[in-house]
């Protein structure tokens, strides 16, 4: 069997992805990274487009991240797999399979704004997956950069327990480092030098009295984190100048691993001041997959819950989480190995799908650069070729330990468009284009409206829909025509009901007979839709049940008003007869199909769209302007409160008065009002509203 290296023992493996709000400087603090730690030779710049991580064509003509990308580097005795991430909220899905898979995270924060709402998001898919975080406040550099307001805003927004574990030496343009509260150093970084090369010096005299306040206050936090621990406990009590820097960190990386405290540091990315003691912090407080405790999962067996130890000798058990289409060596599926060894040519069982596959070869990725490898251990993340069925989220283990690790979810998409291809000859390489970044995005949805015939896109947003545009241009060479943007209504019913339909064709010879007696009712808001069966006594024959169930799913995927997926609705199969020679399988579908639409024509059915979370920032004197544009997008103002020199309004809009928002916001503030938008949830549409919707 294949031996992990030396230099990658598990215990010193760290999985770590660094996310934020957008512009925060992920990627800049990605590329320091790597240059710092020996991976690159020559910085990278987002605005120039020369970041390593930014490597699509897109990425560096706009300065943004749009997909994830993973890369290794080693520092000191640790290997840290890190995956760069985007802060668009039209990507959002690519933060959220990072998440999924990852140990721990970066969170980036703009040491002006503090916490912005892309930041909330990312926080919040980080508790779902209880990822443990530190924050790196960034930016310090800036005009009005401030640290302990950033830290605030973590405490008062993301309600995060954190705790201050550096001092900053200077502010803004006399920002010159920062000191260390556990060893209490001061770190003086060399600008000469790109800052890869700092002097500790003693802390600055104006600054002792506040450190020592800052460290005391660490302490006290520190106590809580570990009550078993009362030997560290009586020491900061009692003296703690007598507490050493191993104890300190073993406390600190205590609170961090159990998700209890978020350590919090300082620096500038940019201008390369504070990255060498983040990856002293990564090393010294994240936690590595041994940390991270037993796999759980369900036995495809049994049913029945089982835990898997992060072991290289376990079965192998390993979760995709990224499809990718690389134009040198096809299609490309990212797992992260949970237990087992993973080697070059391993036969697999995806029990998701239940399918089998076969690894034709290992790559380890650094962005887009490949280097080939035999064998994957626990806790890494590994590029595999030659799995046909996989997607993302699905999990691989062998066929002796059959089991299910946890699914992901994935947002809904909020809007849409039509696309058809230029020529005929554009035809099949659109089909196979859609078919390929429908499979990398799960967000990303590709359906035929059967009224039209049109080709329909859906996706997150407007610029989520134009990069995969433009992706199908230069990636796949297909000239396409498409439509307006349109939102991606939803349907509801809003009363209980019941419906009987009897499909009986007689055309000579063989005919086709069904009956199928439907009850539906309004589900919990978000749960979406259940179909059940309670025949009794066999009137339908068990072998067209299923049939029932397909074809009422597919009722419910083109509604009653007009044509969107009726939602959250709840249908029961309740009765209905069979014929022993004209019933098949294809007549109870297309029975239960008419059956469960004609009963939600009679509850009354409603309309619903996406509403946005829609936060402006804008300078005082075109507040008025600003929320009256805003009321009258039928917007609904929740929250104001003064940044500083700006006022920040929180509102809740339509998605479909969004459209052209960003032109009218630089008229109405001369330019100089900002706003993030992200979905919220969905609502009803005015009845109003409803009819001219309809009427189309």
């Amino acid at each position: 069997m294949a031996k992990r290296p030396e230099t990658d023992n598990l215990k010193n493996v760290r999985n770590i992805g660094i996310v934020a709000h957008i512009d925060a400087g992920k990627t800049t603090t990605s590329e320091r990274i790597l240059f710092y730690s020996g991976r690159l030779h020559r910085l990278g710049e987002v605005h120039e487009g020369a970041a390593t991580m930014d490597y699509m064509e897109q990425e560096k003509e706009r300065g943004i991240t749009i997909t994830s990308a993973s890369t290794t580097v080693y520092w000191k005795d640790s290997k840290i797999n890190i995956i760069d991430t985007p802060g668009h909220v039209d990507f959002t899905i690519e933060v959220e399979r990072s998440l999924r898979v990852l140990d721990g995270a970066v969170t980036v924060f703009d040491a002006v704004a503090g916490v912005q709402p892309q930041s909330e998001t990312v926080w919040r898919q980080a508790e779902r997956y209880r990822v443990p975080r530190i924050a790196f406040i960034n930016k310090m550099d800036r005009v009005g950069g401030d640290y302990f307001a950033s830290a605030e805003s973590m405490r008062e927004k993301l309600g995060a327990n954190i705790v201050l574990v550096q001092c900053p030496i200077g502010s803004e343009s006399e920002f010159k480092g920062m000191v260390n509260l556990v060893t209490m150093e001061a770190y003086l970084f060399l600008d000469e030098t790109l800052g890869a090369k700092y002097t500790t010096a003693e802390i600055p005299a104006d600054l002792v009295d506040k450190c020592k306040e800052m460290r005391s206050q660490m302490l006290e936090e520190l106590a809580t984190v570990d009550e078993s621990n009362e030997s560290f406990m009586m020491k900061v009590l009692e003296n703690p100048e007598s507490l050493t820097a191993d104890e300190i960190n073993a406390a600190i990386r205590k609170g961090v691993v159990t998700n209890k405290i978020t350590p919090v540091l300082c620096g500038t990315a940019f201008k390369n001041k504070g990255i060498q003691p983040l990856l002293d912090a990564v090393v010294n407080w994240m936690p590595s997959p041994l940390d991270r405790g037993n796999i759980k999962g369900i036995n495809i067996d049994t049913n029945e819950a089982m835990e898997l130890v992060p072991d290289d000798n376990a079965p192998l058990a390993a979760l995709a989480f990224k499809i990718m289409s690389d134009p040198y060596v096809g299609r490309l599926t990212y797992v992260r190995i949970y237990s087992g060894t993973l080697s070059k040519g391993t036969n697999l069982i995806n029990t998701t799908k239940d399918k089998r596959e076969r690894v034709s070869r290992l790559l380890e990725m650094h962005a887009n650069q490949r280097k080939d490898r035999d064998d994957f251990f626990t806790g890494d993340i590994a590029a595999c070729i030659g799995l046909k069925y996989t997607s993302t989220g699905d999990t691989l283990c062998v066929e002796d330990s059959p089991l299910l690790l946890e699914k992901m979810e994935f947002p809904e998409p909020v809007i849409s468009m039509a696309i058809e291809p230029k020529s005929k000859a554009d035809r099949e390489k659109l089909s196979l284009a859609l078919g390929s970044l429908s499979e990398e995005d799960p967000t990303f949805r590709v359906q035929t409206n059967e009224e039209t015939g049109q080709t329909i896109i859906a996706g997150m947003g407007e610029l989520h829909l134009e990069i995969l545009r433009d992706r199908m241009f230069r990636e796949f060479n297909v000239e396409a025509n498409v439509g307006k943007p349109e939102v991606a209504y939803k349907e509801t019913i809003t009363i209980a009901g019941e419906n009987e339909t009897k499909y009986v064709k007689q055309s000579g010879g063989r005919g086709q007979y069904a009956h199928v007696c439907v009850e539906i009712e309004p589900n919990e808001k978000g749960k979406g839709n259940e179909v059940v069966s309670k025949i009794v006594g066999g009137v339908i024959p068990k072998e067209y049940i299923t049939p029932c169930i397909k074809g009422i799913e597919e009722g419910l995927a083109t509604g009653v008003l007009a044509g969107y997926a009726l939602v959250d609705v709840k249908v029961a199969i309740t009765y209905g007869s069979y014929h022993e020679v004209d019933s098949n399988e294809m007549a109870f579908r297309i029975c239960a199909s008419m059956s469960v639409k004609e009963a939600a024509r009679k509850c009354r059915p409603v309309l619903l769209e996406p509403i946005m979370k829609v936060v402006v920032t804008t300078p005082e004197q075109f507040m008025g302007d600003v929320i009256g544009d805003l009321n009258r997008r039928r917007g609904k103002i929740l929250n104001q409160q003064t940044l500083k020199s700006v006022i920040e309004v929180e509102s809740e809009v339509p998605l479909s008065e969004m459209f052209g928002y960003s032109t009218q916001l630089r008229s109405l503030s001369s330019g100089r009002a900002t706003y993030t938008m992200e979905p919220s949830h969905f609502e009803r549409v005015p009845t109003k509203i409803q009819d001219e919707i309809v009427k189309k």
